[in-house]
């Protein structure tokens, strides 16, 4: 059956059309660092304007997606919803906010890993079910991809509008729904479907859910709105119940930050959450549960100012940092960093070696994703639309810049000829992170193994391929260990190959080479 989305006002905005697949014109453009999927947010307020704080939560959100963007609110059972390619900031205007009334909010902003980058794949993915309609935002990756779509359609002739994995989840809940089910039951059937790494922010017309895959794989965080009192233990899980009040559910703590709302905990791996009026109920859905959140949010994809395991991401990065000075020393005259996200290893580096720290490159922060050409003379000189060296800083000098990650080896390489014509005389680059060896399945965007510089090269190779006069990366165990909590806590399959949650075997050939020489760290 086609299903129509009934009392749901749509709007769309293309700011950005004829997209390529990887949403880059030219792949050498496309950064060369493993990119996020998504970030989510929700929020339950109904004395507020639930769209505005759901713009400035995903605005807060916006690096972990700058693809599109999307929102949903629910307003007396109509569904009110505008999403469309581009920024937050380019997607939603003062005039569009007004026009998304509601009592509860769900929103979106995205980079594609499963799905084409088009507008009809921008979330909250939205549908009509027999209790009304539900609007789906989704962080991760569905590994069934394959097996799930062929059940739905083999069941039902689904009108599945868009090639992402989230569309099918929700139209997994749909189902559930119209077969008699209500919303937490019907989200529980569906959950039991996926196999992967989801962290879900779903409205509905009763209230929202939010929910974590078993493994936790990806963030996501409760917080609340005002002065409410908490009716359990705020680190409970489970059996925890909150009262009537403003409630918040974000991908990280930044997003809670911005509308001033108090982080209360993380929502545990296996766990849903329903918000509506009588405030708060949990759920532990998943009967086994293993907690593996991806390192990579430690060290790169969350912002530094956002909270894990009681502590800013700022403070692990210095530390990582601190332990790669340890582990691989250097004789220069400066510490330097690729910013934005090199800076906090940077300094730590430069802390606990005694080097002093300096900026020799200048980010321009106003630039996004660019889908105009650069003339052929742009390209002959070198287009340094990003980062631009300063000359005075670098001039004679031996430099070791610290970046937080390399994937392909394109951009690390055109940076160590980028100092080096500024007038340095050395460059040694240092990783805060191991080598990234393995194509992710779980919600980040990474090439395929054969095109991961560190699966094919030793650390040697890739200091030569680079023109680095050294290269070294932190250890494995330093990663890990450095962020002072259980070591096990942690999915690192990017640098190990050792997956959490069994990957199809015709998802690994699509991107695991047969046979593979792994970098070697040391």
């Amino acid at each position: 059956m086609s299903q129509s989305l009934g009392a749901v006002v749509n709007l769309e905005t293309s700011v950005s059309s004829d997209l390529s697949a990887t949403g880059w014109a030219n792949e050498d453009n496309r950064p060369d660092k493993p990119e996020e999927a998504c970030g989510v947010f929700g929020v339950y307020a109904p004395d507020e304007a639930v769209a505005t704080l759901a713009y400035f939560g995903l605005y807060a959100l916006q690096h972990r997606g700058q693809e599109s963007a999307g929102i949903a609110s629910f307003d007396h059972g109509e569904v009110h919803q505008h999403k469309g390619m581009g920024l937050v900031s380019q997607v939603f205007t003062d005039d569009v906010l007004k026009d998304i009334p509601g009592q509860w909010s769900v929103g979106h902003t995205r980079y594609s890993t499963t799905g084409s980058s088009h507008v009809a794949n921008a979330q909250p993915a939205v549908l009509e079910t027999r209790l009304g309609p539900l609007a789906l935002a989704h962080n991760g990756n569905i590994v069934n991809v394959k097996s799930l779509r062929e059940a739905l359609l083999q069941r039902e002739s689904y009108n599945l509008v868009t090639t992402s994995d989230s569309e099918l989840i929700a139209f997994a809940l749909m189902e559930a729904v119209n077969d008699g089910k209500d919303w937490i039951e019907g989200a529980i059937a569906a959950f039991k479907r996926c196999e992967g790494a989801f962290s879900l922010v779903i409205g509905t017309s009763e209230g929202i859910i939010a929910a974590r895959d078993p493994h936790g794989i990806r963030p996501l965080v409760l917080g609340r709105l005002g002065s409410q009192t908490l009716t359990s233990n705020p680190l409970g899980s489970g059996n925890a119940s909150y009262g009537p009040g403003n409630f918040v559910v974000a991908s990280e703590t930044c997003g809670l930050d911005i509308v001033g709302a108090d982080y209360v905990r993380d929502i545990a791996p296996g766990e849903l959450i329903w918000i509506d009026g009588n405030g708060v109920k949990s759920i532990q859905w998943a009967d086994k549960t293993e907690r593996k959140l991806c390192v990579f949010e430690m060290i790169y994809f969350a912002r530094p100012d956002s909270v894990y395991h009681g502590e800013s991401l700022y403070s692990y990065r210095k530390r990582i940092g601190k332990r790669l000075a340890q582990e691989s020393p250097a004789d220069v005259d400066l510490i330097m960093a690729v910013p934005d996200s090199g800076i906090p290893a940077a300094i730590g580096y430069s802390e606990a070696s005694g080097i002093p720290y300096a900026e020799g490159l200048i980010k321009n922060r106003y630039v996004g994703r660019t889908f105009i050409q650069p003339t052929q003379t742009m390209r002959e000189t070198g287009i340094r639309m990003k980062l631009n060296p300063m000359p005075d800083v670098l001039m004679g000098k031996r430099i070791l810049i610290v970046d937080d990650s390399i994937v392909r080896g394109t951009t690390s390489r055109k940076l160590v000829q980028m100092l080096y014509d500024a007038g340095a005389i050395e460059v040694h680059m240092r990783i805060s992170s191991p080598p990234v060896t393995h194509p992710c399945f779980y919600g980040i965007d990474t090439d395929s193994q054969d095109n991961l510089i560190a699966a094919t090269k030793t650390v040697e190779e890739i200091g030569q391929q680079l023109g680095a006069d050294s290269l070294a990366y932190l250890s494995w165990e330093g990663m890990l260990e450095e962020t002072n909590v259980n070591t096990d806590s942690f999915c690192s399959a990017c640098f190990t190959g050792d997956y959490p949650i069994d990957i199809p075997a015709q998802v690994k050939t699509s991107k695991l080479m047969l046979e593979k020489v792994p970098a070697e760290v040391g």
